[in-house]
């Protein structure tokens, strides 16, 4: 005979002066498949071994309550617990039968004489909400043992509920805690669609986007039968499909959720699950390693041992509690009894040595659950709330009775709002809920063993009272991870950047999407993690390395003697110098040659001599800038520009003069043998040390460094100053330049034989080209090519004057003097 003949509703008690009752989720919706078609899954309803010690701890605790001499003496504790039952119906009757004592329900008709029932302990929270509905009717005190629900703590609606679990408020920063330690950032979230679910995920959400987590989806699970089917298949695919390898769960244990990985536990592999205690992850019934749950990490209240629960559990069999027709049940089902067709309540062919706690951890945990805490102490608060009010009372003799105590379960409200006790176990138990202040949570990692055996093992705490930082602790090397990770495993959406590369958002994607590019020039990101957002920009002291990943110390440079270009130019410099002294020497050897007197030979050797520091000057703008060499820059270019130009200016003047304004008596004449063009030389120099005195006066040059024209190196140079001031010092050459070459070119085919007009115009054609051309290239260089550029153009100007005004002149003094006589000339 079968043990479906039962009423699931049977009640289970056992009689005392006082009686404290109970409404279990003793069976729960499984997984079956539908006759009617293949494959079509359906919802029974089953016994649930595991939610069987919501009814030993209940008992034990009675138990250990009676045998205590100090708490209620002279008064004993009985109970009666039903199975609290998944429709509104059927738990409406469950409890009316408990509240009347008879199966047809009279409202407000009870056919007990009187009752001893003092407390009732109910949960989860759909059937605490249904039954506390009715029993604040009575003002009936009801303590639950299921998670805290907010909805339950309203007493406005709910006056005679007390919720003994603690409050979660610091779960969901504790998880968050646990990604952020593992460097998880890509979490997928699986939540059940209530009330309490969705603040939940209000609160997660908060604490993930504080700390940089992202969603990489989010199921949230309907609490509609229709509606969930409807979901499944879809949700099943985005867990399948995501590349999330960790992934929170959070929902009542009697809720679709739980229905849903029954479905799907064969399925939905290599995942790490993070969930609380109160969450069954052990609902596969396969007996081998690959258990989906194997590794997953739980949350579960801290709370001391309870001393002789576990020999209670492994002794507690039907012979010992011959009116739990519930454990006999479990013992038909798992050690292969048959039950008697007479009562349907007496087993046979049963072994005598039979235990709950052989049986496989899937089905039977003999350590006591959180759920299994909060009913022992809802027991003892009842308990100690009874004593108190006991202890009260003028005479206690007059209280007891063979019928039981006299008083109304409403009168124990004043006393169960204040109760605060230490349990056996030593940790506080407040039923005051605004007294009632967060746990420490232990992080529980869960193993499975070949044959169903698995164990949660303790690998870490979390305590909201600790400092920032020193909140999560961990023993990583306890830790079993999921099957097929040996190691830590990864969950991001995107690859940590490494040193020298910064994160660059995805479009469309959540922040922890994001791709790798390599940090600008002279930045760095010296950190590996997807945290690196922005690179750091090196000192203007410091450049980074070809890599990105640190900031090197700049040389310091200059255009220096020592480099080939320093010495390029320098030797360039003294090489035309001493040309420069040669031509002079030349040119006062042979004073007294026609071609040396003609054209102003005085004119000349100014001429020669402004030239000569012409090429020198370029060497102020070599080697270690210093405030002297700054200052005399401008200055030396300046100045002895002007003298050589203006002294061109002079030798062109004076040639038209001398062939245009020769004829006697005119007043020309007399200028040009009084030597009136040699007054143009200082006149034109007078105004450029004008215009230097104001530059120097007002901003003048100064040693500055330039740090970002050559790569990992800092420049030491001159800073010009005045920008202004250095080009009308430069625009008043180029004008006098300009000048002299329009003389020059209107006077370039005036007949003599040592007519150097021509010479004079090719000269200055070349003068003001190279300075033409030293403008676009100075602007579009930086540092020490800047200072060459300048360097260059000083030479090639002065070479262009030494080489074609006096070459032509030397070679006829060197190559053919005997064009240099008058008598060649008159020939």
């Amino acid at each position: 005979m079968s043990f479906d003949v039962l009423e699931e509703k049977h009640k289970v008690s056992k009689d005392g002066d006082m009686v404290i009752g109970g409404f279990f989720p003793l069976y729960t919706y499984q997984n079956t498949e539908d006759t009617r078609g293949p494959g079509q899954p359906i919802l029974s309803m089953q016994l649930q071994s595991r939610n069987y010690q919501y009814a030993l701890s209940l008992v034990f605790a009675i138990e250990e309550i009676n045998r205590n001499p100090y708490l209620l003496p002279n008064i004993s504790l009985g109970y009666e617990f039903h199975s609290a039952l998944h429709t509104d119906r059927r738990t409406l009757e469950s409890s009316l039968t408990w509240l009347t004592g008879v199966d047809k329900h009279i409202p407000n008709y009870t056919c007990r004489k009187e009752s001893k029932s003092v407390a009732v302990i109910t949960g989860p929270t759909r059937t605490s909400a249904q039954i506390g509905t009715l029993l604040q009717l009575y003002k009936f005190p009801q303590l639950t043992f299921g998670p805290f629900e907010p909805i339950l703590s309203d007493p406005g609606q709910l006056p005679s509920l007390y919720q003994m679990a603690p409050k979660d408020t610091s779960l969901a920063f504790g998880m968050v805690s646990l990604m952020v330690h593992f460097s998880w950032n890509w979490v997928g979230l699986i939540i059940s669609e209530d009330e309490k679910g969705i603040r939940f995920l209000s609160e997660l959400r908060g604490e993930m986007d504080r700390n940089g987590v992202c969603a990489a989806f989010i199921n949230m699970i309907p609490v509609t039968v229709l509606l969930y089917f409807k979901r499944a298949h879809i949700q099943y695919s985005q867990i399948v499909k995501s590349s999330a390898r960790v992934v929170i769960i959070f929902g009542d244990t009697e809720s679709l959720l739980a229905v849903s990985f029954k479905r799907w536990d064969n399925l939905v592999t290599r995942r790490i699950w993070v969930t609380t205690s109160q969450w069954d992850v052990t609902t596969s019934k396969r007996h081998f390693i690959l258990d989906p749950f194997h590794g997953a990490l739980l949350f579960s209240h801290y709370h001391g041992e309870i001393s002789g629960f576990k020999h209670f559990i492994r002794t507690a069999n039907p012979s010992k509690y011959p009116e739990d027709t519930y454990l006999a049940r479990l013992w038909w089902m798992h050690f292969n009894c048959s039950v008697s067709k007479f009562d349907c309540k007496t087993l046979r062919n049963c072994s005598s040595k039979g235990s709950l706690a052989w049986l496989p951890w899937h089905h039977f945990d003999t350590a006591m659950s959180d759920g299994s805490y909060n009913i022992y102490n809802a027991v003892y608060a009842v308990a100690h709330t009874l004593h108190e009010m006991l202890l009260r009372q003028e005479d206690v003799q007059q209280l007891k009775s063979g019928k039981g105590p006299v008083f109304s379960p409403w009168q124990l409200h004043p006393f169960l709002k204040n109760i605060k006790f230490n349990n056996p176990a030593g940790d506080p138990v407040i039923v005051n809920q605004k007294g009632q202040l967060d746990r420490d949570y232990d992080i529980l990692n869960f193993w499975n063993f070949p044959e169903g055996l698995g164990l949660k093992v303790k690998v870490g705490t979390f305590s909201p009272y600790l400092p920032h930082g020193q909140q999560l602790s961990l023993s990583e090397d306890k830790i079993e991870w999921a099957t097929g990770y040996r190691q830590i495993p990864h969950s991001v959406c995107s690859a940590s950047c490494r040193p020298g590369f910064r994160k660059s958002p995805q479009d469309g994607k959540a922040a922890c999407c994001f791709d790798c590019i390599a940090c600008p020039e002279d930045e760095i990101s010296n950190q590996t993690g997807e945290y690196m957002d922005q690179c750091v920009k090196c000192p203007d002291h410091q450049y980074a390395n070809t890599e990105g990943t640190t900031c090197l110390q700049k040389a310091v440079t200059f255009l220096a003697y020592e480099d080939p270009l320093g010495k390029t130019l320098v030797c360039t410099a003294l090489c035309l110098s001493a040309l420069t002294a040669a031509v002079l020497g030349v040119f006062v050897r042979h004073q007294h040659t026609p071609i040396v007197k003609a054209n102003n030979r005085a004119l000349s050797y100014i001429l020669l001599i402004s030239l000569f520091p012409c090429f020198l000057c370029s060497l102020l703008f070599i080697g270690h800038p210093n405030t002297a060499t700054c200052t005399l820059q401008p200055i030396a270019f300046g100045l002895v520009f002007t003298v050589a130009v203006s002294t061109v200016l002079a030798k062109t003047i004076t040639v038209v003069v001398a062939f245009k304004f020769t004829a006697p008596g005119r007043r020309m004449r007399r200028l040009l043998v009084s030597g009136a063009p040699n007054f143009i030389i200082p006149s034109c120099s007078l105004i450029q040390l004008t215009l230097c005195g104001v530059w120097l006066g007002t901003s003048p040059p100064f040693v500055d460094s330039d740090s970002h024209s050559e790569h990992g190196h800092i420049i030491i140079t001159c800073n010009k100053g005045s920008v202004t001031a250095f080009y009308c010092g430069l625009g008043y050459l180029g004008s006098l330049a300009l000048g002299t070459f329009t003389v020059a070119f209107l006077a370039r085919n005036l007949p003599d034989t040592f007519n150097e007009a021509k010479f004079l115009t090719f000269s200055m054609l070349v003068f003001c080209s190279v300075w033409l051309t030293f403008l676009p290239v100075y602007h579009s260089t930086k540092g020490r090519v800047m200072v060459a550029v300048e360097v260059f153009s000083i030479l090639a100007s002065s070479a262009g004057l030494l080489g074609c005004i006096f070459a032509p002149k030397c070679y006829i003094i060197l190559k053919r003097p005997d064009k240099n006589c008058l008598k060649k000339v008159w020939n």
